[in-house]
């Protein structure tokens, strides 16, 4: 059995879904396993990680909309202390979650014909968010 571990970094400018697959991809495919699981995290509280279709870009808009109306910047919760953003930025990253797993099968991702691994933005203005990749298989 063997392990690889990396930091993946990614730059958003806005929220929103930005798609991380081929750089994932290309790691996996640069490691001595053949077959094993991948698994991400995230290493934030104001952002997440998504599996989700990648053809149409109609469905990130709509997911994006969609946790901008389940949590709304609002001046009614109590934590405000980086700005009115910052905790429905908590709140959408507890709804979507902060780890995936993929299964690796020869040096590729097992994910189906249309999906893509995401990280969801929740923040307005830009970060530099890190994102650890660990395989581990065979």
């Amino acid at each position: 059995m063997h392990q690889a571990v990396h930091a993946l970094g990614v730059r958003t400018e806005r929220p929103g879904l930005h798609e991380i697959t081929g750089e994932v991809a290309a790691w996996v495919a640069g490691q001595d396993i053949r077959t094993g699981l991948i698994t991400l995290f995230c290493r934030h509280t104001s952002a997440s990680l998504l599996i989700q279709e990648n053809a149409d870009p109609d469905v990130a808009r709509d997911l994006e909309d969609w946790a901008a109306k389940l949590a709304p910047e609002s001046p009614g919760y109590r934590h405000q202390d980086e700005g009115p953003d910052d905790m429905p930025a908590h709140l959408r990253a507890a709804l979507t979650g902060v780890s995936l797993s993929v299964p690796v099968m020869e040096r590729r991702l097992a994910l189906g014909t249309w999906q893509g691994i995401y990280l969801f933005e929740h923040r307005a203005r830009p970060h530099r968010r890190e994102v650890v990749l660990h395989l581990i298989g065979e």
